[in-house]
């Protein structure tokens, strides 16, 4: 009988730029690991890397994971545990010579590699940070030529698990199922703590049951040759690990069935969830289908200036309060608007209230201009004076500035032939990674078959949330909503329930908007995809919660006639 390689225990230490600085230790110390991965990279990180840069041509990289590195290289080396991180950002290059220098100053002989490739800045005219989306085969290519540390660019982020994967398995571009499985893996892992309880729609459920959600700890993975894995995490860290965790992180920014990657398109209607354990959750039964033929490129550049200011209205008549400070700030920047104003008024007083603070409203003035002129100096020119001269109780949180620059992202694509993917090693031989050879273009699903409705019964007005849990996120201009529920027959009422007109309802924001469900019966789930409701990007700043992060939650708080029988 042929013996099958043991698990590759792969955990991850980083979910954005800036996240716990001490999980790197923490996941290093607290138990047995092969790959230590970090995710510091998303779409506001490049546009911010992007301005770092444009101070500085030597900078562009994630300085906190050389910080980490500088306590932790060591501990790594000692334990055998290799680190992958995309902390390159846009100078992958120059964060390899910083991790090298400061091994020699540690003296810890420690092989460096990186990938290059992504950067297609100089291809698109009037960007500030233009960069392709890489897979995981650059990565595997240092690692089997020997590397201790592998740094990246823009590569997906499931890449930094599907990289390691088919370098100690030894899978080819042809392994679709295998890699599909790594892809769920890294999609799960590449958030941190958001796999372990973290940002979790059933945290009071967690608390009551014994788990500590104060200090999530990270996840890990025990992946297995065949793709499938266990999702789980250092014995007495903080959190949970159970299949609603694993569910919401699988929902997060992610749209229809067909998840596609530069590797491997995996089919997310595929995927099942089985609790193993306390704290353990096996995936397996994941397919993958040939990447498409184009890589995705964000694109990021800046899109002029912007200024806000947020008026506080208290006690009687707030609509009138709120009427009044239009019409004059809307004649006062008459002679020259800016090209975009935005008014928001959010109800949060009370009648009756027992403080200030809760008998007052606030009306968020937000404007945007190619001209900083336009958004700065005019705009609170025209808010102090009118200081005396407004509504009674004239106050504002804090008084507007000189406008601040903001970005715009969108996504492009290029052919998979279109990059130099290049694996870059210790000792400066240049390995180039070829594109996917075996592409599909990629279609939508078609619908699944729904379970039967849920037979009638007395319902009861009440939030979705008693029910369904959420998680929400943003790609781009667009959102998605995840949406799952926990028993066979909750699934049943909400498949029927939940329709996009109903969402709609729910959401009157998304009613002028394209939205499209898709139903992942595996899963309970459905996830929704609002088109167009956070403007041009996270960057941009288009609404009050820019990155949608709690699109679902409100989503939950939601009421509808929910069956008795599910109550």
């Amino acid at each position: 009988m042929t013996r099958q390689p043991r698990p590759l225990r792969i955990g991850n230490a980083s979910g954005f730029y800036g996240d716990r600085f001490d999980a790197m230790r923490e996941m290093l110390t607290g138990g047995e690991l092969d790959v230590l991965t970090g995710d510091y990279l998303a779409e506001l990180t490049m546009l911010i890397l992007g301005r770092d840069r444009l101070k500085d041509p030597g900078a562009g990289y994630a300085r906190t994971f050389l910080r980490q590195l500088e306590e932790c290289l060591g501990l790594a080396r000692e334990r055998g545990v290799r680190i992958v991180a995309n902390a390159g950002g846009l100078n992958p290059a120059g964060l390899a010579d910083a991790v090298r220098q400061l091994a020699d100053r540690l003296g810890l002989p420690v092989r460096v590699a990186h990938v290059e490739g992504d950067d297609l800045t100089a291809a698109n005219p009037g960007s500030l940070a233009a960069h392709a989306y890489l897979g995981g085969f650059g990565i595997a290519a240092c690692l089997r030529e020997g590397a201790d540390v592998v740094v990246t660019g823009r590569v997906t982020d499931a890449a930094l698990v599907t990289g390691p994967a088919a370098a100690h398995f030894g899978w080819g571009p042809g392994d679709h199922d295998r890699l599909a499985g790594a892809v769920v893996a890294g999609h799960v892992l590449e958030c941190g703590a958001q796999a372990t309880g973290g940002n979790y729609a059933f945290f009071h459920e967690a608390a009551k049951s014994g788990a500590d959600l104060r200090r999530p700890g990270f996840p890990l993975t025990e992946l297995h040759e065949d793709g499938s894995c266990v999702i789980t995490k250092h014995p007495g860290t903080g959190g949970l690990v159970d299949v609603g965790t694993v569910t919401a992180q699988l929902l997060y920014e992610t749209a229809g069935a067909r998840y596609a990657g530069p590797d491997v398109t995996a089919r997310l209607d595929t995927v099942r969830l089985t609790q193993d354990g306390p704290d353990r959750v096996r995936v397996d039964g994941v397919r993958g289908e040939a990447p498409p033929p184009t890589l995705k490129v964000g694109v990021n550049r800046l899109g002029g200036f912007r200024n806000e200011v947020a008026f506080v209205l208290t006690g009687l008549d707030i609509e009138a309060k709120a009427d009044l400070v239009r019409e004059q700030l809307t004649d006062a920047l008459a002679k020259s608007p800016p090209a975009e104003v935005r008014w928001d008024l959010v109800r949060t007083d009370r009648p009756d209230a027992p403080s200030e603070e809760t008998a007052s409203a606030l009306l968020r003035l937000v404007v945007r201009d190619p001209s900083q002129e336009a958004v700065g100096r005019a705009l609170s020119g025209a808010a102090i004076e009118l200081a005396l001269a407004s509504y009674p109780g004239f106050h504002v949180l804090a008084p507007p500035g000189k406008g601040s620059p903001y970005g715009v992202f969108e996504d492009v694509h290029v052919p998979q032939g279109g990059v130099d993917h290049v694996a870059v090693l210790h000792d400066g031989r240049r390995i180039p990674v070829p594109p996917a050879h075996d592409t599909v273009v990629l279609d939508e699903v078609p619908e699944p078959p729904l379970p039967r409705p849920l037979s009638h019964g007395p319902t009861v007005r009440a939030p979705l949330g008693l029910v369904a849990g959420a998680r929400s996120g943003d790609k781009g201009g667009n959102a998605n909503v995840g949406v799952w529920v926990r028993s066979d027959d909750a699934w049943r009422w909400l498949a029927h329930e939940l329709t996009v007109d109903r969402f709609r309802q729910l959401i009157p924001e998304s009613g002028p908007l394209k939205v499209t469900r898709h139903p992942l019966p595996h899963l309970r789930a459905l996830n929704f995809v609002v088109e167009g409701i956070l403007g041009e990007g996270v960057a941009a700043q288009h609404r009050f919660d820019p990155q949608a992060k709690a699109l679902g939650e409100w989503l939950r708080s939601r009421h509808l006639d929910i069956p008795e029988i599910l109550l």
